[in-house]
């Protein structure tokens, strides 16, 4: 999926981001608007946990949602 597609699909993956990190609110999501460094950045803040710690978070979530990648 390249970006276009993950923003036009933003919507749909808001509500599944929110399943996997319950910290995020729709504000910190329609900021991050599909931006993966803003996401991962986001996650490392809510979380308090290393950037290295967040893209795995996200990579795992990644395989279990394949609908939502980002390139």
């Amino acid at each position: 999926m390249n970006k276009d597609q993950l923003q036009g699909n933003w919507l749909q993956f808001k509500g599944k981001l929110k399943e996997q990190w319950g910290k995020l609110t729709d504000d910190d999501l329609d900021v991050i608007a599909g931006k993966k460094d803003q996401f991962v950045g986001r996650i490392q803040e809510l979380e308090g946990i290393a950037k290295e710690e967040a893209e795995k978070q996200l990579e795992a979530w990644q395989k279990n949602n394949p609908d939502a990648r980002w390139d």
